[in-house]
């Protein structure tokens, strides 16, 4: 892994970023300069593994993006990438239909994020794993739960309502 500071660092998740809002690209050539990108950090830097996953996953090959999220999540990440690498891992093995193992991975984070940064992104895969998992109303629960607190009006009411989908006997 090579060391740089983080100014350096910093320029070149701006360069990442440039690639991933430029719209112009294929996603094949937005896999190619992400890639170019990671190997100047290394092949087995954490954050170019994650980037590295994150453009075949966006390209719609998750059987290549599995394992290098697997990856950067066990090379470490700083915690909001960490966040963001589970719930990306979560959302393609649910797309390979490994929806049991994506369900206990959002329901974890769902729970580490409460209160926290990026909770209502976590909340939202989970409720999508839960709805592909047949559980349609425990994912309307946490997606009511995750809304309740934008609304203008009828927060206390949504709240209540997700509650009583939480508390609701099931078949």
């Amino acid at each position: 892994m090579i060391s740089i500071d983080s100014a350096e660092f910093a320029a070149w998740q701006t360069r990442v970023d440039d690639v991933w809002q430029d719209r112009s690209l294929t996603d094949d050539e937005r896999t190619e300069r992400i890639d170019a990108l990671a190997e100047e950090l290394g092949s087995d830097h954490p954050v170019a593994l994650f980037e590295r996953a994150g453009a075949r996953d966006s390209a719609g090959q998750e059987d290549a993006a599995e394992p290098l999220y697997r990856a950067a999540l066990a090379a470490g990440l700083d915690p909001r990438r960490r966040t963001r690498a589970v719930i990306q891992l979560a959302s393609t093995i649910r797309n390979l239909g490994k929806i049991d193992e994506a369900l206990a991975l959002l329901a974890a984070e769902h729970d580490l994020t409460r209160d926290g940064e990026l909770h209502d992104e976590a909340s939202a895969f989970y409720a999508l794993a839960l709805a592909s998992a047949g559980q349609p109303t425990d994912a309307l629960a946490v997606a009511l739960t995750a809304l309740a607190p934008h609304l203008e009006l009828y927060r206390r009411s949504v709240t209540g309502y997700a509650a009583e989908l939480r508390e609701a006997p099931r078949d």
